[in-house]
């Protein structure tokens, strides 16, 4: 579950920052989509981490009746 948790972190960090780099290039060129791209940016900013969270919740409330992998049954 540890590996799970940080995978996401990663794909949510390179989601957000990549939303942020493609507003700054279109700010830099200065085309129309600028301001929208802007409000995708702080919008994503603050869904991606809570969808992160909310997908995690609901994992663990399904399998929370699952066993430990690390379990030594015989």
């Amino acid at each position: 579950m540890k590996k799970v948790k940080r995978i996401s972190a990663i794909i949510g960090i390179v989601l957000i920052a990549s939303m942020y780099i493609i507003s700054l290039i279109s700010a830099f060129f200065a085309t129309k989509y600028a301001p929208g791209l802007f409000l995708a940016s702080i919008f994503s900013t603050i869904v991606i981490p809570i969808m992160i969270y909310g997908f995690f919740t609901i994992y663990k409330y399904v399998h929370k009746n699952d066993e430990p992998e690390n379990s030594d049954k015989k």
